[in-house]
């Protein structure tokens, strides 16, 4: 739960922080970013709280985490970028 918790908290303080002006509209693409788990719904079983995401979904492997790290660097992609990046390092936490 804490996890689920944590995909919302960290792009409202990203959003509060350094989209101060816009930090709505920030906040709204970040989250919208979360549709990347659709690819959950691949998995037998869906949701496994054992299973590492990063490597295993298709949007959580290596090369796709690459293309949302470089979105960040292109300004209208760049929240898209960061709302992935930080949904990947979220996931990447439940890995250790």
């Amino acid at each position: 739960m804490f996890h689920l918790f944590l995909h919302a908290a960290v792009p409202l303080l990203v959003a509060l922080l350094f989209f101060r002006k816009r930090w709505k509209h920030a906040l709204l693409i970040m989250l919208a970013t979360m549709l990347v788990d659709v690819d959950h719904l691949l998995a037998n079983p869906i949701y496994d709280p054992e299973r590492c995401s990063i490597g295993f979904h298709p949007l959580h492997k290596s090369g796709f985490i690459l293309l949302y790290f470089a979105l960040c660097f292109f300004p209208k992609t760049r929240l898209v970028g960061l709302g992935l990046s930080i949904h990947m390092a979220l996931d990447w936490l439940d890995c250790g």
